[in-house]
């Protein structure tokens, strides 16, 4: 059995510390980003990133962290970061880990000190610019070199610059700390200079989001070794109106991100097939492992060119023009300083057309991916609604048949657990969302939400879009459904109470969801209702169904 290593045990404990630090300012950096392009989750990909490596320390092997040996620590932490990389942030951030890493690897038996921090500090600037094709000064690639050369500068003039075996933890502690207290303020000053070597981080007004998330690491860190709150860094703000329509985002849509397993796996000859289908291209990792990221219209394309080279997983795609009209809405609407973003056991993916419906569902905390006038998102729109959600786990309610397939498809390609509940009309999941608790699992409120879909009975009415082929109907007639199956036909003042009756048949309450043109208002809805039936009217403004009926 290996040695117990105190320092790992205590590297967890920073990770963690410096991971808890980014979590509370994650919104902050997510509002920064306008280079390369606007992102908007440039905190969230940088947390996930780490998330993945502490999670990686807490299960390895499901071994004690503190029986296992540095070079087996270093290696999982490596790859855990690899895997659980996200953007271009969390691409970048992954390789400074994974050049840390090698070099704490490489010197084995060495006690974590000033010499052994600036070597990995300078290994790790080298592989993070050695994962772009074109480096861009003012980003965290500045920051992470400013740093890297700071610590080479103070070894020369520290009175202790290595460790014997005798140590104390507490001698470590302050030692690592003097030396990241440093790095931190050539960070800081790398954060402050971004702006004057990158046009678009000038003409934005802001840092980059990046390179300030680095220096939030830092802090963390030295948070955790001096047992004490984090040092102060100055809060960075991204006035709305400075993001001009120029920085907006690439001409591309879905930030993609996956990884590749295989054997002989070579990452440079991708670059350029994939600059065929998008832009902001990184691809990383070794022989048997890659890390994929793209800007592009084609998620599914991306990945088919990595078919018959190695398998395919962790696939995650982010709607960057989504993140962008939240970010806008966000900053214009509060001008206070951002505030740290709980993170549910559960959220919801609805699908859902019209305005009046999509605030309904937002309302009760979902993520609404709008399905357009048909309700029919593709499964890449569905998986940016999953990564969309702030939570752990998420239930996705389809809310059409059309759509089961889809969804189901995007739940399979998710990194997080993800649960689809069968709903086929946007009345039955909306009811149905009322049984959803954010603190249980998603397998939890899949079955809670599907039986209280199972429970409801449904319909809608419409307008007839052509002749019916039997002679019941014609075009513009008034069509009603109970469930799939058609009740009534011809009149609207006809078909609804007609259609009505075979919805609220011995229930107590009907909610009618009015929309696009519905001819009739609620009190002729309410005139209606059988006795003893209450009308629940909520306005959807959904196409092609004048009403949309749900009772239990």
């Amino acid at each position: 059995m290996p040695v117990p290593d105190e320092s790992l045990v205590r590297f967890r404990r920073v990770v963690e510390a410096a991971l808890a630090e980014l979590e509370a300012r994650r919104q902050e950096v997510n509002d920064l980003n306008v280079f390369p392009v606007a992102d908007g989750d440039t905190g969230d990909n940088m947390a996930l990133t780490l998330r993945a490596v502490v999670e990686e320390l807490n299960t390895m092997n499901g071994q004690p962290i503190d029986v296992i040996g540095r070079d087996q620590i270093v290696t999982a932490v490596a790859r855990a970061a690899l895997l659980g990389a996200r953007g271009n942030s969390g691409v970048i951030l992954s390789q400074i880990v994974r050049g840390a890493a090698e070099e704490l690897a490489s010197r084995q038996g060495e006690l974590v000190d000033p010499i052994l921090v600036s070597a990995a500090l300078a290994r790790a600037a080298d592989a993070a610019y050695a994962s772009v094709r074109d480096p861009a000064e003012g980003t965290m690639l500045s920051a992470v070199r400013a740093m890297a050369a700071r610590v080479a500068h103070d070894l020369a003039h520290m009175d202790k610059r290595r460790l014997g075996p005798d140590a104390t933890s507490e001698e470590q502690d302050e030692l690592l700390a003097e030396v990241l207290e440093n790095a931190l303020e050539a960070g800081k000053e790398a954060v402050a200079r971004g702006p004057e070597q990158l046009a678009v981080l000038r003409e934005a007004g802001v840092v980059d989001a990046g390179a300030y998330g680095l220096t939030v690491i830092v802090a963390g860190c030295l948070a955790a070794l001096r047992g004490e709150h984090a040092p102060e860094l100055e809060h960075q703000f991204a006035p709305a109106a400075l993001h001009g329509p120029e920085h907006e985002s690439s001409s591309f849509r879905y930030c993609t991100n996956f990884a590749v397993t295989g054997d002989f796996l070579e990452a440079a000859r991708f670059n350029t097939l994939l600059e065929e289908i998008g832009d902001s291209v990184l691809v990383v990792g070794d022989d048997k492992t890659l890390r994929v990221h793209v800007h592009t219209d084609e998620p599914d394309s991306a990945a088919a060119l990595f078919e018959g080279v190695g398998e395919v997983s962790r696939f995650d795609v982010a709607d960057m023009r989504e993140q962008i009209a939240d970010r806008r809405l966000r900053i214009a609407g509060n001008g206070d300083e951002p505030q740290p973003i709980e993170r549910a056991a559960c959220g919801v993916v609805a699908v859902a057309s019209g305005d009046g419906l999509v605030h309904l569902y937002e309302d009760l905390g979902a993520q609404v991916v709008q399905g357009g006038p048909t309700l029919n998102p593709s499964t890449y729109e569905l998986l940016a609604g999953i990564h969309a959600v702030e939570a752990d786990e998420v239930i996705v309610l389809p809310n059409s048949a059309n759509v089961i397939l889809a969804a189901e498809r995007a739940a399979e390609l998710s990194e997080r657990p993800v649960r689809v509940v069968p709903t086929r009309a946007q009345q039955t999941g909306l009811a149905a969302m009322l049984a959803f608790d954010p603190g249980r699992s998603s397998e939890e409120n899949a079955g809670a939400v599907g039986a209280a879909a199972e429970a409801l009975r449904t319909g809608g009415i419409a307008q007839a879009a052509r002749d019916d082929a039997q002679g019941r109907f014609q075009e513009g007639d008034s069509l009603g459904y109970a469930g799939e199956d058609l009740v009534a036909w011809g009149e609207l003042r006809e078909v609804l109470p007609r259609t009505i009756a075979a919805v609220a048949e011995g229930c107590e309450v009907l909610t009618c969801i009015a929309g696009e043109g519905a001819p009739l208002e609620a009190a002729d809805v309410e005139g209606a209702l059988p006795d003893g039936v209450e009308l629940d009217w909520q306005q959807g403004d959904q196409p092609a169904w004048w009403y949309l009926l749900a009772a239990e």
